[in-house]
């Protein structure tokens, strides 16, 4: 300081304009560093999200079982999760279920109750008793005379052998609409989603009196059980137009029809005929028998390909069998395939069930391919893409596991209790086959990818029946008909349950689970 008051007065001027010119300089830059260190503070949002690239969530396809605790209890609904093999939900779903069903979406499912109620069900892995509601059919004294539900798209459709009806439920709730009128005792019923028609499957026979068979008096209900191939009489299809509910055909069918299944472009319906060890085929486009009348060159289709008709395709029981005695069928979108399961022959058909461009039946149409299984299989499921096919052998405690391509055994494996029922559902990269016994609480679960026994699934009583929700995700449910033991169908115990207690084969007996409670 002291040098600065020494200078020139004129040299003091100079300086102080230097210092200003300085101090202006230096908040300039403090400025301009401020000013840059606030631009890298502020956050900018992301333009472009970077997406994750881990597998997304699995859809849903689940498994829903309904159970028994005991004959007089109420029944259980349970839904089964896919992804860990765990329960999801359970409910109490309505007195005493006999037999239960499943849309073709999955998400509804109805019991047949002991005191003639129908359970309707939402089935979610929210599912709760305030959730069920409750339908009613027509009073009952002594057997039940509804033997059958069908989850069709347009409704639910009850089968009555005594007044020989389908009772139309629709609605939510489902509420009574109408009766169709069809032949002597309706015991299955087939259709595939919207389609125009549905058809009706009846036996002929009567279910709820007594009928002479091998010179001895026997339910009408329990003939085709006993002894199918001596009943005789031929079955009906009725065709059943969805538009006016009203009946459009009655087609022929064998003796003994049990089960049917449709093709998913709604062009064929397969009959599983028990007494006849036959599949009826009925060409729905025509509204019949798939005949044709050819001249004897063949008849040619629009490409000038010779094709063929098969009204009626045979079955085979293993060597030494006489009978097929076929109970259950699924067809494979996929292949093209028909597999059906051969009760009494011990084997399933694998059966070449392609069409032409046309709709007419392909050149390898009715190829047949026999494979042996367990005993008595009493239920077949095939994987949604067509690689293999799981069969139920009822005696056997068993699950036979085939491989579609060579038609061949690649494994057995040994279930829980006596197996009647066999789902799948493919929802990832593999997947999994559920497997019910009636005198069992647990439902076996089955990885595909190496065929193995995952885990076994406790619920609440023994099992009544399975479904799944769909059989890929994405298809629509196709088993859509329930399986009431008794005309035909697989009683709850297998046929040596009666031989062990020393019991006759009544509908008491065929639908008890517990061979204690056999009368």
């Amino acid at each position: 300081m002291s040098d600065f008051l020494q200078q020139h007065p004129a040299a003091r001027v100079w300086t102080l304009r230097r210092m200003a010119l300085g101090t202006s300089a230096f908040t300039a830059s403090a400025a301009i560093l401020l000013g840059l260190a606030g631009c890298g503070s502020n956050l900018r949002p992301t333009v472009t999200p970077i997406t994750g690239t881990g597998p997304g969530s699995q859809p849903l396809s689940n498994a829903f079982v309904i159970s028994v605790p005991s004959p007089s209890a109420t029944g259980i609904g349970t839904v089964i999760d896919y992804a860990g093999d765990t329960v999801s939900a359970t409910a109490s779903i309505g007195p005493g279920p006999v037999t239960f069903t499943i849309n073709g979406g999955g998400n509804t499912a109805w019991t047949l109750n002991a005191d003639g109620t129908v359970s309707n069900i939402p089935v979610s892995s929210s599912l709760q008793a305030k959730n069920v509601t409750y339908s009613t059919l027509n009073t009952f004294t002594g057997t039940d005379p509804v033997v059958g539900l069908f989850g069709g798209a347009l409704g639910l459709f009850a089968l009555d052998v005594n007044l020989n009806q389908i009772d139309v439920l629709t609605g939510s709730p489902d509420a009574f609409k109408l009766t169709v009128p069809v032949d002597e005792t309706p015991v299955a019923m087939v259709g595939v989603g919207t389609t125009t028609r549905y058809y009706s499957i009846s036996q002929m026979i009567p279910y709820l009196t007594p009928v002479t068979l091998d010179g001895n008096s026997v339910a009408g209900g329990m003939a085709c059980n006993i002894d199918a191939h001596a009943v005789g009489v031929n079955g009906v299809a009725d065709g059943i137009e969805t538009a006016t509910y009203t009946v459009s055909s009655h087609i022929g069918v064998g003796v003994c029809p049990v089960y049917a299944v449709g093709t998913a472009d709604t062009k064929r319906v397969f009959v599983v005929n028990r007494g006849s060890d036959t599949v009826s085929v009925i060409n729905s486009q025509n509204n019949a028998l798939d005949n044709c009348t050819c001249p004897p060159t063949g008849c040619v289709n629009q490409s000038g390909q010779t094709y063929t008709c098969h009204p009626s395709l045979p079955l085979t029981p293993a060597s030494g069998l006489a009978h097929a005695g076929p109970v259950y069928a699924e067809y494979n979108q996929a292949t093209a395939q028909l597999v059906v399961a051969n009760y009494e022959g011990n084997t399933i058909s694998i059966i070449d069930v392609s069409l032409d461009e046309y709709g007419n039946d392909s050149s390898t149409f009715g190829n047949t391919y026999t494979v042996p299984v367990g005993n008595n299989p009493a239920a077949v499921t095939v994987l949604a893409d067509g690689s293999r096919a799981y069969v139920a052998n009822q005696s056997d405690s068993t699950v036979t596991v085939v491989n579609m391509s060579s038609h061949t055994v690649e494994a057995t494996l040994p279930v829980t209790g006596h197996p009647r029922t066999v789902v799948s559902t493919q929802n990832s990269l593999y997947g999994k086959v559920y497997v019910a016994a009636t005198d069992s609480p647990f439902i076996t679960v089955i990885r595909t990818d190496q065929d193995i026994i995952s885990t076994t699934v406790l619920v609440q009583g023994n099992s009544l029946d399975v479904r799944v929700q769909s059989p890929d995700t994405s298809g629509s449910n196709v088993n859509i008909m329930s399986r009431l033991p008794g005309a035909g169908q697989p009683c709850y115990l297998p046929p040596s349950a009666f031989t062990t207690a020393g019991a006759a084969v009544t509908l008491h007996n065929c639908q008890t689970q517990d061979p204690t409670l056999f009368q």
